[in-house]
């Protein structure tokens, strides 16, 4: 157990889970949820399965191509290679909470952050420790050592999708913002409640690219072009002074800043996206030519055995002095089973 100071006592596991959010970031156990109209094909190896003829209102029609996916600058993100993806239509923004509040009111879905813990799954932790939660991005009052992310992460009890910051917070008032607390299974059982799926990375880094070919960043080669900063990510002193020029200090609005060629915003920034593929750092070396889809098994050797998905994008945690994840073509993973208040995630759609 990780003990905070005030004697709060967190689990392990689930703090470990949100780590890679800050910096580099299992099957869905709720009820089936059915898709207002969807049609899918067979599911290949990795459990991919295309998903088509549903609503395409608020989405962008990409029209695929081959593009250099991939970073040299992260061990992850090599070797660049040529991929082909198929056209698709993509979320033009990331799920609002007003969008994700419909779903939750159709099919009364409660989000992992929601559910009551196993205490079989946290053994020698008082029952009554164990409370529902998730992890908030909380500033040091001085600088810190960048070694350690649970100086800045803090388990919030209540902690949820609805209760960003817990127990007397809401997201009434934030209907668009970016739902945020959301795990790979939450927001894959939104995708399929939507009749849509999550993007593969291969999609994702493509659409993000807007067509403009493998840059340093999305939007270009300069880190603030026009002197304007173009995406809500940190400025100032990690993690204790967020000077906030970009007129954010987290998550903000959609549409808040500029979209990219495709029409799509906050493909750099706001807040981590899931995408569809599970995690390995040598995704690359084995990589499929036209439409992958990942591997069939996940594997992270920070931390062995747990199973996790690629999330791309970074958040409005990254700058160039702690996380520089948000650059063109890099990567990032969490747990499945995991979220934070700088995660969220759009979705994508095939073509009928």
């Amino acid at each position: 157990m990780y003990k905070k100071p005030g004697g709060k006592v967190v689990c392990v596991l689930a703090m470990l889970a949100v780590l890679q959010l800050g910096c580099q970031s299992g099957e869905d156990k709720n009820k089936d949820t059915t898709a207002s109209s969807e049609s899918t094909q067979a599911e290949d190896n990795t459990g991919f399965s295309r998903v088509q003829g549903g609503d395409t209102t608020g989405m962008v029609w990409i029209s695929g191509g081959t593009f250099l996916m991939g970073a040299d600058e992260f061990p992850d993100s090599r070797p660049l290679h040529k991929v082909t993806v198929d056209g698709f239509y993509m979320d033009a923004h990331e799920v609002t909470n007003e969008q994700f509040a419909e779903f939750v009111q159709a099919t009364g879905y409660k989000t992992v952050a929601e559910r009551p813990l196993n205490p079989a799954d946290y053994p020698g932790v008082p029952v009554e420790k164990l409370v529902p939660g998730s992890a908030v991005f909380t500033s040091t009052s001085q600088p810190v050592s960048l070694d350690n992310p649970l100086q800045w992460w803090e388990y919030v009890a209540g902690a949820n999708w609805a209760m960003p910051e817990g127990k007397g917070s809401s997201w009434k008032g934030r209907e668009k913002y970016p739902v945020v607390h959301v795990s790979y299974e939450d927001a894959a059982a939104y995708a399929k409640w939507a009749g849509k799926r999550l993007p593969t990375e291969a999609e994702w880094e493509f659409a993000a690219q807007g067509g403009k070919g493998n840059r340093t960043y999305y939007w270009g080669e300069e880190l603030k072009p026009g002197n304007q900063w173009v995406a809500n990510i940190y400025q100032g002193s990690f993690p204790d002074k967020n000077t906030t020029e970009d007129g954010f200090a987290k998550a903000a609005p959609i549409k808040s800043f500029p979209a990219n060629p495709y029409g799509l915003y906050d493909m750099d920034g706001n807040v981590w996206e899931w995408c569809f593929d599970l995690y390995r750092p040598d995704t690359y070396m084995n990589s499929a030519a036209k439409n992958p889809t990942g591997p069939t098994d996940s594997y992270d050797p920070d931390e062995p055995g747990v199973v996790k998905r690629v999330q791309r994008g970074g958040s409005f945690l990254c700058s160039d002095s702690y996380c520089v994840r948000y650059k063109a073509g890099s990567r990032g993973k969490g747990e499945v089973t995991s979220g934070s208040d700088n995660l969220g995630f759009r979705c994508v759609m095939d073509r009928k």
